[in-house]
C-alpha cells in the first residue's frame, strides 16, 4: 500500500464532475484517519468489505467517542492544541512529541530540530513528485480540493501553521489511493463537512500574586458592572413574577407617570388645602372713599389783604390753613423765639389756670441784664428773690424780659450756660416739624436764631394747649408782686375789638417787626381759633431797634385779622347717613360706612380741606352688627381737627370657606 501512488488526474481537477461540493461521500480510511486524530505517516490498514465494516460497526448508542460513524460525526480537532499520531492533544504546544503522545526529552528535541533543519518537506520530492506519505489537498468554500504539498510546520514558520489550523475558510485533508488499482482510475469526490467552531485559545495561569491583583481588579470591575447593571423597579418585578415588563408605548408612558404623580399631587393639594385653612386672616382695614376725601368751603371769593413784603400765613384751628405769603425762608425772628421759650418750660412744667407752680430764684446775672439798655428786660430784680413760675411766665411774654427768659433757661437746665436749653428749644422745634427753624439763644437777641411764618404757626398751635399760656398772653398788663405793673407790647390788638389774644410781638433792627398773633370768631354758637404769624416786617425811615416796623406789623396784621374774621364761615361737608367708606377684610369683601352725624367745616370760601379717617380699625373682627362704630372721620388736620364717629351700615362678615382656600394674600 505505500508502494501505490495516488492518481494525481484526480488532484490536479479543479472542477470535479462527479458530483457537487454539497454531497457527502466516504472519505475513506486515510481520511477518516486524518480527522479522527491519527498522523497521516501510520500504516494505512488493508479495507474490509462491507459486510465485514457493518458487522465490526458498532450500534450508534454503543460507538466508542473516538471511533466516529462518518467523517461528518468526527471530532473537530482544537487549533491551538498539536496532536501526536496517537491523537491526543500535545502537553506543550512549543514541546515535540515522539510517537507515543509523550513530549520529547532535551535530546529529542535536539534531534528533532536537526531533522527539521536538515530534512525536506514530507509530501514531496527535490523533483516535485508525490512522496507515498501522501497529498494535502486543500478545500476551499466551494468545496473543491487543489493540490499541496504535505509540508510539517516548522519552528520557523509558527505563525504560517498556526494560520492554517484556525483558518475558517480552508481545511487541509491527506488523500491516499484506494487500495484496488482498478479505484485508483476513478474520480474522487471530497465531502468536506462545516469548519470546526474554533475556541478560544487558553491564557496561560498567572503567577499568584499577578492572579490576586487581577482577582482583584476583575473583582471590584464585576463590582462595578453589577451595579451599572442593577435592574429598574420594573425590571425586578419582572424578574420576580417571572414576566417581562411590557413594551414601552406613549399611552403606557402617561399612565404610568399618572399613576405615579397621583398620589404626590393629591398629598400636595390636602397640605395646601390645610395651610390655607389654618393660617391667620388678613386684618380688615378702614378706607376712604374717594369721593369724600376733600371738601371746599363754597361761597363768594374771599382775597386775604396781604402785605407788601415779608412772609405770612394763616389758619384755621381744626379746619387747616387759610393761606400763605411770600417766600417761607427763615428770617430772624426777634422777640417771638420766647413764645419757644414758654412751650419747653410748660411741657416739662405744666401749669393750670392762675396755678403759680415752682418757686424761681434771681440770680446776679439776671439783675445785672436788667440794666441793659438796648433790649427789652424787666427791671429792678434782686439778688434771691424768689418769683412763682406763673409770675416768671407773665414777665416773659407781656413785656418781653430777655433778662427773664435767660434767668428760666438756667433754672430749667440747673447750668450756667444757656446752650443746653437752647438744645431743648431745637429738639422741641423738630418735634413740631419745623424744619425751617434754628435756636441760637431763649430769647431770640440773637440775629442767628431764624425761623418762617409757616414754622411759626405750628409752634402757635402747639402752645396755644397750655391753658396758663392762653391765660397770659391775652392779658393787656398785669401786676407782679416786688416788680410792679407790667404792659403788653401788643395792646394795640388786643384792645381793638377784634378778640385778639395774644401771641408775641418781636422787634429789632435785623429782624424788623414781627408778630404771631391769636384771635377768635364765633361759628354756629361755637369759638374758632384763628392763628397768624407775619415776620420780617422792615418800616421806612429812622427805625431805632425796630419799634417802627414793630407798629408796621402790627398794622398789617390787623387788616388780616379783620378780614379773615369777617369771611370766616361754616358749611356742611358730610351729612348724617352718608357713606364715607368700607371696611376691607383684604380678601375682596367690603363693608360699607356711613357717617353718624353732620360733619360742618369751618373757613374761608374757597378754602379747601381734607378729610381722613382717625382711629380707624376698632370692632373689625368678623360678625361684627350693623351700626356698630368702627372708627372717626376728620375734617381738616392738628388737634382741633372737627371729627364725627362713622358706623357699619351693615353686618361685617367672616370670609366664605371658598374665599379662604382660594385667597392668595
Amino acid at each position: 500500500m505505500a508502494d501505490r501512488t495516488p492518481d494525481s488526474s484526480v488532484l490536479d481537477q479543479d472542477d470535479p464532475s462527479a458530483e457537487s461540493s454539497g454531497t457527502e461521500h466516504d472519505p475513506g480510511p486515510d481520511l477518516a484517519e486524518e480527522r479522527s486524530g491519527q498522523s497521516p505517516g501510520r500504516p494505512t490498514p488493508e479495507p474490509e468489505s462491507a459486510d465485514e465494516q457493518d458487522e465490526r460497526e458498532p450500534s450508534e448508542g454503543t460507538r466508542e467517542p473516538d471511533q466516529p460513524k462518518d467523517a461528518a460525526d468526527a471530532p473537530a480537532q482544537e487549533p491551538d492544541e498539536p496532536q501526536d499520531t496517537t491523537g491526543e492533544p500535545a502537553t506543550d504546544a512549543d514541546e515535540p512529541q515522539d510517537t507515543t503522545g509523550e513530549p520529547a526529552t532535551d535530546a529529542d528535541e535536539a534531534d528533532a530540530g536537526a531533522e527539521q533543519d536538515e530534512t525536506p518537506a514530507q509530501g514531496s520530492a527535490d523533483d516535485g513528485t508525490p512522496s507515498d506519505e501522501g497529498t494535502e489537498a486543500t478545500v476551499g468554500n466551494d468545496g473543491t480540493a487543489s493540490d499541496k504539498a504535505d509540508k510539517a510546520p516548522t519552528e520557523d514558520e509558527p505563525g504560517e501553521a498556526a494560520a492554517a489550523e484556525a483558518s475558517e475558510h480552508t481545511r487541509t485533508v491527506t488523500l491516499r489511493a484506494l487500495e484496488d488499482a482498478a479505484g485508483a482510475d476513478k474520480t474522487m469526490a471530497v465531502g468536506v463537512a462545516d469548519p470546526p467552531r474554533v475556541d478560544p485559545p487558553r491564557a496561560e495561569p498567572p503567577a499568584p500574586q499577578e492572579t490576586q491583583e487581577a482577582q482583584g481588579a476583575e473583582g471590584a470591575q464585576e463590582t462595578r458592572d453589577a451595579q451599572d447593571a442593577a435592574p429598574s423597579p420594573l425590571g425586578l418585578l419582572a424578574q420576580l413574577t417571572n414576566t417581562p415588563p411590557p413594551r414601552p408605548t406613549p399611552a403606557r408612558t402617561l399612565l404610568r407617570r399618572v399613576r405615579i404623580w397621583s398620589p404626590l399631587v393629591a398629598l400636595l393639594v390636602l397640605v395646601a388645602l390645610a395651610v390655607q385653612l389654618l393660617r391667620p386672616l388678613p386684618e380688615p382695614t378702614l378706607a376712604l372713599d374717594a369721593s369724600v376725601s376733600s371738601f371746599t368751603i363754597g361761597g363768594e371769593t374771599f382775597t386775604m389783604p396781604w402785605p407788601e413784603e415779608g412772609q405770612a400765613a394763616v389758619m384755621v384751628v381744626g379746619s387747616g390753613t387759610v393761606g400763605t405769603f411770600g417766600e417761607q425762608k427763615p428770617v430772624p425772628t426777634a422777640s417771638v423765639a420766647k413764645i419757644m421759650t414758654a412751650y419747653v418750660i410748660l411741657r416739662e412744667h405744666p401749669l393750670e389756670r392762675d396755678e403759680p407752680g415752682p418757686r424761681v430764684t434771681v440770680d446776679a446775672r439776671a439783675v445785672k441784664e436788667g440794666m441793659a439798655k438796648d433790649e427789652s428786660r424787666i427791671e429792678g430784680l434782686r439778688v434771691g428773690q424768689k418769683f412763682s413760675l406763673q409770675d416768671m411766665l407773665k414777665m416773659l411774654m407781656i413785656p418781653s424780659g430777655n433778662n427773664v427768659a435767660r434767668l428760666l433757661a438756667r433754672w430749667n437746665t440747673k447750668t450756667e450756660d444757656e446752650a443746653a436749653f437752647v438744645r431743648k428749644m431745637n429738639e422741641a422745634a423738630r418735634s413740631l416739624g419745623m424744619k425751617n427753624t434754628t435756636y441760637t439763644d431763649p430769647s431770640g437777641l440773637d440775629e442767628g436764631t431764624v425761623s418762617t411764618a409757616v414754622d411759626q404757626l405750628k409752634l402757635a398751635e402747639a402752645v396755644m394747649r397750655f391753658e396758663s399760656f392762653r391765660a397770659t398772653v391775652a392779658m393787656a398788663g398785669a401786676d407782679i408782686p416786688g416788680v410792679g405793673r407790667i404792659y403788653n407790647n401788643n395792646d394795640r390788638l388786643i384792645l381793638a375789638g377784634l378778640s385778639v389774644r395774644g401771641i408775641k410781638t418781636g422787634s429789632n433792627t435785623a429782624a424788623g417787626g414781627t408778630l404771631s398773633w391769636a384771635a377768635y370768631r364765633t361759628v354756629d354758637g361755637e369759638d374758632r381759633l384763628i392763628l397768624g404769624s407775619m415776620m420780617d416786617q422792615h418800616a421806612t425811615g429812622p427805625d431805632p431797634n425796630g419799634s417802627t416796623s414793630l407798629l408796621l406789623v402790627q398794622d398789617n396784621s390787623k387788616k388780616v385779622i379783620e378780614a379773615v374774621r369777617e369771611a370766616l364761615t361754616s358749611a356742611t361737608a358730610v351729612k348724617k347717613g352718608q357713606v364715607v367708606g368700607h371696611v376691607d377684610d383684604g380678601l375682596g369683601g367690603r363693608t360699607p360706612v356711613v357717617a353718624t352725624k353732620d360733619l360742618k367745616a369751618v373757613g374761608t370760601p374757597g378754602q379747601k380741606l381734607t378729610l381722613a379717617f382717625r382711629d380707624g380699625g376698632q370692632n373689625l373682627a368678623g360678625g361684627t352688627e350693623a351700626g356698630t362704630v368702627v372708627g372717626e372721620l376728620a375734617l381738616g388736620g392738628g388737634a382741633g381737627a372737627r371729627r364725627v364717629p362713622v358706623a357699619l351700615r351693615s353686618e361685617l362678615r367672616e370670609p366664605s370657606l371658598g374665599t379662604k382656600l382660594t385667597r392668595t394674600g
